[in-house]
Formats: structure tokens, sequence, C-alpha cells
């Protein structure tokens, strides 16, 4: 299967038209998009994929979120917990409204396509998936979790979680929060509490990278320094900020040795 990346981005730009891509939230998801594509791409060619294997994972990215501009048009928020499930309503989109058909004309990869879009952003891959289509949610994941430390730095906070600068700076870390990130995996949105709490999330996502790719681009990139070196009044989240980028420091040194 060949895959038109001109003519899978001109439907992207398609479905982009009836929202304001003049709107920061609107442009912060747009260019995020592009980026994950991006990524999803170098991670495939550094598994050495063939080149129509490559399109796909590039696609992926592509379309991975579709979801959030109808999330935001709806609700005002990218925060699923108080909306919707962004990757549902993406799926919704593309196979249940048939966008997809705009993307490609082949229907051969629509599984493929469907499971890695409804699968991006779950806490947890479920069980039985075949080979193939663990390694595209897997390059899809790794590149989602890598951009997100990205939008988390160049995004103003209180633009993304829709709090005050004030809540920002004064914030404790829940402790089940604290305990999620040293005990290496990602944080669930249940323990989350206070706004910290979601930059420590988004900051846990390096952990569960699968693909020494990825890793790599994460030390490479610097921004989850930047994410760690979060200002804060409060002096127990200082303090607490500072323990975890030096114990994310060694971890990441070791995961990405050779």
């Amino acid at each position: 299967m060949q895959i038109d990346r001109r003519a899978a981005c001109a439907a992207f730009a398609e479905d982009l038209r009836p929202y304001d891509t003049a709107d920061p939230k609107v442009k912060l998801k747009i260019d995020h998009t592009y980026r994950v594509a991006a990524l999803c791409e170098r991670i495939a060619k550094s598994l050495a994929m063939p080149a129509g294997e490559v399109d796909l994972a590039w696609l992926c990215g592509l379309l991975h979120d579709v979801g959030r501009f109808e999330q935001l048009r709806l609700y005002g928020t990218f925060d699923d917990a108080k909306s919707m499930d962004h990757a549902a309503a993406g799926v919704q989109v593309l196979f249940g409204h048939g966008a997809i058909r705009r993307y490609l004309k082949d229907r051969d990869e629509d599984r493929l396509l469907e499971t890695a879009v409804a699968w991006h952003s779950a806490y947890r891959l479920p069980d039985g998936l075949d080979r193939r289509s663990l390694m595209f949610c897997n390059i899809l994941r790794d590149a989602d979790k890598i951009d997100i430390l990205r939008v988390n730095v160049e995004t103003p906070l209180e633009e993304i979680y829709n709090v005050s600068t004030e809540a920002l700076r004064t914030s404790p870390v829940t402790p089940a929060v604290a305990q999620a990130f040293y005990a290496h995996h990602t944080v669930l949105r249940s323990l989350k509490r206070h706004p910290a709490d979601h930059v420590v999330g988004h900051a846990s996502l390096v952990y569960e990278l699968v693909f020494p790719e990825s890793r790599r681009i994460v030390a490479q990139q610097g921004w989850l320094w930047k994410l760690l070196d979060f200002p804060t009044d409060n002096p127990e989240t200082a303090a607490l900020f500072a323990a975890m980028r030096q114990h994310m420091e060694g971890w990441l040194a070791e995961h990405t040795a050779g």
C-alpha cells in the first residue's frame, strides 16, 4: 500500500476547516500533530522498517489527535477527565463518520490505524494485540509522549491545565503521584489532585518509552529537563522537583547507554 503524504496533509487541513486555527489551543494541537508524525517516522526508520511501513507510522501520527479539535470545541479543554475521551472521538471522526477515506483510499490498514488511534493515550495497551499492531501502537505512543514534554515547556501551563499562575506556583505534589514517579511508571489520571501533579505525570512518561531511539531523542532534545525545572514558590515542591530531576538524570543515562 502506498500513502500519498500530500493528500493526507490536505485531508487533515480539510478536517481543520470548522475550527479557528488562529486559536492558540487549536494551533498547539496542529503543531503537535505534525511533530508527532515526524517522530513516528524517525522511530520507524531507527527500526529499519520498509519505506511503506515508515509511511504508515507517519500516518498514525498525523491521525492520532483528530478528536482533540472537537473536544476543544465542545468542552473548551483538553482534559479527558473533564470532557470526553479524545482518542475515542478521533476513532468516531475517522472510522465512524468515514473521514479516513479522505486520507487514503485503500482499506487494508484500517484496522491497524483504528487500533493505533484508539489506544494511543491509554494507560496500558490491551492484551492480545498482534505483533505488528503492537509495534505501530508503541511507535505512536512513544512519539506522542516525547512531544508532550515539548508542549508542556513551550506552552504556558496555565493555558494547558486551565489554572491560574498562583495555583501553579503554590501547588503541592500529591504523595501518590510522587510515589508513581519513583516507581518508574506513568501516573494514573485518578491520582492527580493538584496542578503540579500534571507536570510530574508528564515527566514520568519517559519511563515507559519502548524504543531506544525514543529515549535518545528525549535526552537530545532537553525538554524533559526544562519541564523538571518547574518554577514554584512552594519549598516542598521545589525540593521534590530537584530530587526528581536528579533521579531521572541517572535513570535516563543508564537507559540510553550505548
